[in-house]
């Protein structure tokens, strides 16, 4: 029997594929030829590497023809987006193409004002100034490693003279982000703070910044750059009050028996106040005397003219009677009307002379006394983040004794209140809340649910792909290749089995010849010695008779 046939008998895959049609062989074997050529011819192909990823299809259609001007060959991938060149080539044609200005890229900067146009307009001009701003803006959003691509587009409104009021400039930012990245809240306020110091009289908050989804990226309507401040400023006064809690409470209830959530609520508003109060005046013995003024005034003499012209006021007066009175006491200087002068004195005063002329006097005493005013100003400057109110919640969980959960005491529960009411700094001036309850926490937590996740679907997709080649590669040496590989090891043991048969069979063979020569040329031998001893019975004799000689036997 054939070894070949024999062995192929022996493997029950190799069997059944035997059994197969010789169509179906013919056309398995072709397939495999044509493998094997494809394989050798890939491993013959030259080895491409990326030239340029994300060409946009201005520059690839430059950089093509670049490439076929010099016969090189090139192949595209990621639906044209990346160029392949032979690997030995990649930083040649690099720093060839970077020569000729290659690639420029997505978006033009300043290159565009690199060349003037003459005849150009004013509005055109502006229109090419702010492309080219746009551009550089682009570029340099670009250099950040979560961004992709970046698209700017600024609104600057024309400037006039005879406009009063004129609208302030706004900007729009466009990001298209590397696949699994994103962008902090520092980052997105980094970005609307180069948009803004990069045009004249653009505010941050004026920038709008979106990501490739549509969302929204900055804080409509907030001042960039604070946003993320404030909150950490908030949740760093919420995690150290809760720290504090818990600090307080884990000795006394257990670690992991006890919940806390704090909430702050933090005035940002930036305010200044001035205020004057104006207090009584101490009394006059005490009371500081600014200023201080008297006069004192005296006026004697005649009695000008008074009452309505006319007949009576101009006839002269009457002579005066001085009847006989005592006068009373008046200053010296001055006396009543209708009173009589001392004898040898001067005329009386608001009286008639003794000639009949009315005569008048007077006496004025002003004081004006000006004291400090007691006034109070006051200028504050209220701090930027000021805490107006905290609400704490705190839960406990039953302390477990002999194995059943037992709620805490009413005692207990009001020096756990007052324990954390002084450990968050509680005020009720402030309007601060405090809620602690006592409750039976659950044994176990909610599990995980990671295929309700896409990221850990797709994660877990990717795997079961893996596992299917794996599964399919194992199925295929189970059934293909190791009985092919056990079979050809097999082969070989059989045929080292029946090499060394054959060779035990030939050395015994060859001793089988060996002692039949040997028996023949016995034979031959002793036939030999018949005959002579037949033919010449004497010198047989003879010869025998030598053998048994001791001298002969000896020597």
């Amino acid at each position: 029997m054939n070894p070949i046939t024999d062995w192929m008998n022996r493997n029950p895959a190799l069997a059944r594929l035997a059994a197969l049609p010789r169509p179906v062989l013919l056309g398995l074997g072709a397939a495999i030829l044509a493998l094997l050529v494809v394989a050798a011819l890939w491993m013959r192909e030259p080895e491409y590497r990326a030239l340029f990823s994300n060409v946009e299809a201005r520059d690839g259609g430059a950089i093509v023809s670049v490439l076929n001007q010099r016969n090189v060959p090139y192949k595209f991938a990621d639906n044209g987006a990346t160029i392949l060149v032979p690997a030995d080539q990649v930083y040649t044609l690099r720093l060839q193409l970077a020569e000729q200005g290659l690639p420029r890229g997505g978006s033009v900067g300043f290159e565009l004002l690199d060349e003037p146009k003459f005849g150009a307009s004013q509005f055109s001009e502006q229109i090419t100034y702010q492309r080219a701003l746009e551009g550089e803006l682009a570029r340099s959003i670009e250099a950040m490693q979560p961004v992709k691509s970046a698209r700017v587009h600024l609104a600057i409104p024309r400037q006039s003279l005879f406009v009063r009021d004129r609208e302030a400039p706004t900007a729009s930012v466009l990001l298209t982000l590397y696949p699994s990245r994103s962008l902090s809240e520092a980052q997105v306020s980094a970005i609307a703070w180069l948009v803004s110091s990069s045009v004249p009289k653009l505010n941050a908050e004026s920038v709008s910044i979106v990501d490739q989804d549509g969302r929204l990226l900055s804080s409509p309507g907030g001042e960039a750059g604070m946003d993320s401040n404030r909150r950490n400023f908030i949740n760093d006064i919420e995690q150290r009050t809760a720290q504090r809690i818990l600090t307080l409470l884990n000795p006394i209830v257990g670690p992991g028996n006890v919940r806390a959530q704090v909430s702050a609520t933090v005035d940002f508003s930036q305010r200044e106040q001035t205020s004057e109060v104006y207090r009584p005046n101490e009394t006059p013995g005490t009371a500081a005397i600014r200023s201080k003024q008297t006069s004192d005034s005296a006026q004697n003499g005649l009695q000008p003219p008074a009452g309505v012209p006319g007949a009576l006021s101009n006839e002269p007066p009457a002579n005066a009677t001085a009847p006989i009175q005592t006068a009373p006491a008046a200053p010296p200087g001055q006396g009543a009307p209708g009173t009589a002068a001392p004898a040898g004195g001067p005329a009386a005063i608001n009286g008639i002379s003794a000639a009949g002329t009315a005569r008048t006097g007077s006496m004025r005493n002003d004081a004006t006394i000006n004291y400090e005013v007691d006034r109070t100003i006051s200028h504050v400057k209220h701090e930027l983040g000021s805490l107006q109110r905290l609400s704490v919640a705190v839960v406990v969980n039953y302390r477990d004794k002999d194995g059943e959960p037992t709620p805490l005491e009413p005692d207990e529960i009001d020096n756990i209140n007052a324990l954390v009411k002084q450990a968050m700094g509680y005020s009720a001036d402030r309007g601060d809340t405090l809620s602690v309850v006592n409750s039976a926490f659950t044994d176990q937590e909610p599990r995980f649910k990671p295929w309700e996740n896409p990221e850990y679907r797709g994660f877990a997709l990717q795997i079961l792909k893996v596992l299917l080649v794996l599964a399919v590669l194992f199925f295929l040496w189970r059934s293909v290749v190791r009985p092919i590989v056990q079979g050809f090891a097999n082969a070989q043991v059989e045929r080292a089995k029946n090499e060394a048969h054959l060779e035990t069979m030939r050395e015994q063979r060859r001793q089988e010849e060996l002692r039949a020569s040997e028996m023949n040329r016995y034979e031959e031998n002793l036939d030999t010695a018949r005959s002579l001893a037949e033919r010449d019975p004497r010198a047989v004799a003879m010869v025998l008779r030598s053998w048994m000689d001791p001298k002969n036997a000896k020597s």
